[in-house]
């Protein structure tokens, strides 16, 4: 079974948040509010592509 995460920052007040899960070569992301919906998967290095450009702005 996929373990998908929430941001500790989320609040619990129904807000957007990204879910993220691993996978054993990869990262996905979907919207906590659709979790059936369409799902992003990244390979690793990309997700932290992703995530460095995120925090540079």
């Amino acid at each position: 079974m996929i373990q998908w995460r929430k941001a500790s920052r989320s609040n619990t007040q129904g807000g957007d948040c990204v879910e993220v899960a691993r996978f054993p070569a990869a990262v996905g992301l979907r919207d906590s509010k659709d979790p059936e919906g369409p799902r992003l998967v990244l390979g690793r290095d990309a997700f932290k592509a992703f995530t460095d450009a995120l925090k540079a702005g």
